[in-house]
């Protein structure tokens, strides 16, 4: 036993401690107490000499508190998530078939290429009732966004994205959404009318609503043909239909 134990174990000898808070902030007491005491063959204490020599040389401490990771080899499979603890987490698609570090503490999971380049990084989860997939929309490949991102829009979304673009657009996907028996059946028609403005823009496409809506033929058919064929400014035709010998009219039913 050095000398430091004995002198702090003679302070506490004749001392009774009801819990480990009290002992603790005894020591921390006796401590303080030992780092002022003045030394015996020079100028200054134990505390002086931290203040000279150590504070000044002492760094930041970080952020974030330190934990210890577990650091995992995985490669990137076909369906570009990574598996930890019966989770899987989502990297790029373009980083199929990589091999990747995968590093893992209590809140974090962070993937690391074997350039030691961060790839990306998941809140880490715990609770399967969420999903064993967490997946990030922009790693996915074209055709799975395409399908995520129909399946994020419900009736109201469908409604409000078509109210930005314009009154007739809004009244033909309200006409699609209240067609069939229930509303979901109207979901891929509205989200094939609404990706039109990607290829032909807003106001064409807002121009092929309105002649549709002119014609009564509210379908994605007639939208894609208008917008495929440049008709969604040509004029609609409302001339009567003419008399003709072989029109029965109602008469011919009497």
């Amino acid at each position: 036993m050095g000398w430091l134990e004995t002198w702090l174990l003679g302070k506490l000898r004749n001392q009774i401690f009801f819990s480990f808070e009290e002992l603790n902030r005894a020591i921390s007491g006796y401590r303080r107490e030992l780092s002022l005491r003045g030394f015996k063959q020079r100028e200054g204490s134990r505390f002086s000499e931290f203040i000279r020599v150590d504070k000044p040389a002492l760094r930041p401490l970080p952020l974030q508190k330190y934990e210890i990771a577990d650091v995992v080899k995985r490669r990137v499979g076909d369906y570009y998530h990574l598996e930890y603890d019966g989770f899987y987490y989502s990297v790029p698609h373009a980083l199929h078939g990589k091999d990747l570090i995968l590093r893992a503490t209590t809140a974090m999971i962070e993937v690391i290429d074997t350039e030691r380049v961060r790839v990306d990084s998941h809140a880490r989860r715990y609770n399967k009732a969420l999903g064993r997939y967490v997946t990030k929309e922009e790693h996915m490949p074209p055709n799975h966004r395409a399908v995520h991102q129909q399946r994020q829009f419900d009736g109201n979304r469908y409604r409000s994205w078509a109210r930005q673009i314009g009154e007739s657009t809004s009244f033909i996907i309200d006409s699609l959404l209240t067609s069939g028996k229930v509303e979901e059946q109207g979901y891929k028609s509205c989200m094939g009318v609404l990706q039109f403005t990607k290829t032909y823009g807003e106001v064409r496409l807002e121009a092929a609503c309105k002649r549709a809506r002119e014609l009564g033929s509210h379908t994605y058919t007639t939208i894609k043909n208008m917008l495929k064929n440049g008709l969604e400014s040509a004029p609609v035709d409302t001339r009567a239909t003419p008399d003709h010998e072989n029109i029965r009219g109602s008469g011919y039913y009497s």
